[in-house]
């Protein structure tokens, strides 16, 4: 395996740099003999009675501090996951972080607001702590900003369009993408088709928007995430697939949660489950996502779920415009055949 077999050419006008309004407006590929264009609002006619969405309610937090050096320099700290209950111990990615010292102050307007720890085992990440007697995600609301992705340099007006209509509990610093298409309304669609929705918890973390480092991609050291699989849809997901339904996955995230839980045993815990070629499924049948970066393990899974044939998919979105990444258009996707034992 080579890091090449997950290149491809993505030129910048592909790369969306604003959401798409209403969010089911987006297109969607779906893959097939043959391949249709259609939208997300088209969903409930092309899933089936008895499949099972399954999303992940994480919501985004403010994660972006730009802050300032008691020398005047400036510093960014994008906070990842807290580590302790009152979220006041996060890791971190730090810029400069060669130049920062443990214990180094970084302030915002004047006040102090985080101070700079120790390298994480990983290497390129680091513990640092918000400091101040107000709560950290009040902290955060005030000083922070929408963790977008450093493809996307278009000013967001509204800072909800990064978030799902399902978010629930704060925690991570990317959305779950694939999540932001839908609607409320499209959920009532589907529900009336017979189509019910579970949720999971995964908090995003840093190799949802990391590029591989290294030649041979199965070298490529994956960090932990952490995530949470309720019982109620552990038990939804096995009864789904024992009436012949299908467990449709909404992001490569929710794909984490519930292949971690299920080759694990533990509804809960820190995953680092690295998924690619070879891969044995256990839950995932359907998996609806957006468009990916070259070079990630997000697509070494599209790899792994649909087979060689994404490039095909790829190619063709190219060849139709459709809009890539974090606010560009879907697809939706079929395990492949040689996946399912």
């Amino acid at each position: 395996m080579r890091l090449s077999d997950f290149d491809y050419v993505l030129p910048d006008e592909r790369i969306a740099q604003t959401p798409i309004a209403p969010r089911d407006a987006a297109r969607l590929l779906v893959a097939g003999d043959p391949v249709q264009h259609r939208h997300v609002s088209d969903l409930p006619d092309l899933l089936q009675p008895g499949d099972l969405l399954v999303v992940n309610e994480t919501r985004v937090i403010p994660a972006r501090l730009k802050l300032t050096r008691s020398t005047g320099g400036a510093a960014e700290v994008l906070l990842l996951e807290a580590i302790d209950p009152d979220r006041r111990v996060w890791e971190a990615l730090v810029r400069p972080g060669k130049k920062l010292k443990v214990g180094e102050r970084l302030f915002a307007d004047g006040v102090p607001l985080v101070s700079i720890g120790e390298r994480t085992p990983a290497g390129d990440t680091f513990w640092v702590h918000l400091l101040g007697d107000a709560d950290p995600l009040t902290l955060l609301d005030q000083h922070g900003q929408m963790p977008l992705p450093p493809y996307i340099t278009a000013t967001l007006e509204n800072p909800d369009r990064y978030q799902t209509v399902f978010a629930n509990t704060p925690g991570s610093a990317a959305a779950p993408t694939a999540g932001l298409h839908f609607t409320p309304e499209l959920f009532g669609r589907l529900a009336a088709q017979g189509i019910d929705r579970v949720a999971v918890e995964l908090i995003v973390g840093l190799d949802t928007f990391q590029p591989i480092s290294t030649e041979n991609p199965l070298d490529h050291p994956m960090h932990t995430e952490r995530y949470r699989v309720p019982p109620e849809t552990m038990e939804a997901c096995l009864q789904t697939r024992e009436q012949g339904g299908r467990v449709v996955a909404v992001g490569t995230t929710a794909v984490r949660a519930l292949e971690s839980a299920a080759k694990s045993g533990e509804l809960s815990g820190r995953t680092r489950l690295f998924i690619h070629e070879g891969f044995d499924w256990q839950l995932v049948d359907v998996l609806m996502t957006n468009f990916h970066l070259p070079k990630t393990t997000l697509l070494m899974m599209i790899d792994a779920f649909a087979g060689p044939d994404w490039r095909d998919l790829y190619a063709e979105a190219l060849r139709e415009e459709y809009r890539f990444l974090s606010f560009g258009d879907a697809m939706l996707l079929e395990r492949s055949r040689s996946q399912i034992p």
